[in-house]
């Protein structure tokens, strides 16, 4: 348990071996969820470190690939609407 003060400003600092422990740096984010026991806050992981964690055999899209396939997904969309 690691007691901080809370700034005039609502801002709480978070402890060196902690931010260590969940690689959180001054660019990271995090949510802050209210639970029964109180704050929960836990990091947002950014999309761009996840580059690579994924490994395929597929061949990647084109651009008009994409586009077709969000075109067609979209119309699909407003005929159920």
């Amino acid at each position: 348990m690691y007691t901080v003060s809370i700034t005039s400003q609502g801002q709480i600092s978070i402890p060196a071996s902690l931010r260590g422990l969940f690689n959180l740096k001054t660019t990271n984010k995090a949510n802050i969820v209210q639970t029964d026991e109180g704050l929960l806050i836990r990091p947002v992981v950014d999309f761009l470190e996840l580059a690579g964690s994924l490994s395929t055999n597929k061949k990647p899209l084109s651009n008009s690939s994409i586009h077709e396939l969000f075109s067609t997904s979209m119309a699909n969309r407003k005929k159920r609407d």
